[in-house]
């Protein structure tokens, strides 16, 4: 009675802990920042799980880090981020005081940009603009800086 109980409770435990393991899948987001014109200051990265925030309300991101520019490129890797959709605003804080300067016309005089790279003009992309799908291991997000 006890081994059939015990048998019972492991094969139940067999299909339970797989079911919650995969109710919540996640992976990890790696970001690569290109372009930065100068080896000074650090990179801030802001990922958002939806239009709320986007693209400069880092309070309202998922995550965020800022990082030491490197040379050349500069990487940022969040782990463990569930399965979706994500947009990604980056800037190079040149300066180090923790925000995007911005001159008189509140035109960016710091390095920019967001995921799916898209060409600005007038002003930043929407949400669904600049989304990018997270799924498996790691997904790779390459983002290219843009100054004025």
């Amino acid at each position: 009675m006890q081994k059939t109980m015990f048998a019972t409770l492991t094969a139940l435990a067999g299909l339970i802990i797989p079911m919650s393991v995969q109710a919540n899948p996640s992976g990890n987001l790696r970001i690569v920042v290109d372009g930065t014109r100068q080896q000074q200051g650090q990179v801030c990265v802001s990922l958002f799980g939806g239009s709320q925030g986007f693209p400069d309300r880092g309070d309202r991101a998922v995550r965020a880090q800022c990082v030491p520019v490197g040379k050349g490129r500069t990487a940022v890797t969040f782990q463990n981020i569930a399965f979706g959709n994500y947009a990604i605003a980056v800037y190079h804080d040149r300066n180090g005081n923790g925000k995007l300067d911005r001159n008189f016309l509140g035109i960016p005089t710091e390095g920019f940009g967001f995921s799916r790279n898209p060409v600005i003009r007038t002003g930043a992309p929407r949400f669904n603009e600049a989304a990018v799908f997270v799924a498996g291991t790691e997904t790779t997000a390459q983002i290219q800086l843009q100054y004025f």
